[in-house]
């Protein structure tokens, strides 16, 4: 039986490219912020952007240009929630909470979870879902 470890490290480059002066390597991020940055980016992700994975991603760029209403937000959250549980095996998902806001057009989304395999408390990540083109 294998020996499960109690804890990892998480590393990601940056998406700014910069250039670290000391090493001349690629700035990392590390942990909470790499995770968090990989949650994001499969929020953003529609499904058929990455080759060979026609599956990843979602539906939820299309969704933010429907009506700003509850049935969207529904909609969205339940999205987000099978995108984390398939594609980021290193979180554990607590809650997705998905708030219209009818004045400016977008969603507030606050996605809560663990991280697996290291000790830190549970992460919130929010931001404004709003359509672009």
């Amino acid at each position: 039986m294998p020996v499960e470890r109690i804890s990892k490290a998480f590393k990601d480059i940056s998406a700014s490219f910069k250039v670290n002066q000391l090493t001349t390597d690629i700035i990392a991020i590390k942990n909470e912020t790499a995770i968090a940055r990989s949650i994001r980016n499969l929020v953003h992700t529609q499904k058929g952007e990455k080759f060979f994975r026609p599956n990843l991603g979602s539906n939820v760029t299309a969704l933010l240009f429907e009506n700003v209403d509850t049935l969207t937000a529904s909609s969205i959250k339940t999205e987000i929630e099978l995108l984390i549980k398939n594609y980021e095996p290193r979180v554990s998902l607590n809650f997705v909470s998905i708030i219209p806001n009818y004045d400016s057009g977008e969603f507030e989304a606050i996605i809560n979870y663990n991280i697996i395999g290291i000790d830190v408390l549970p992460q919130q990540l929010s931001y404004a879902l709003q359509p672009t083109r």
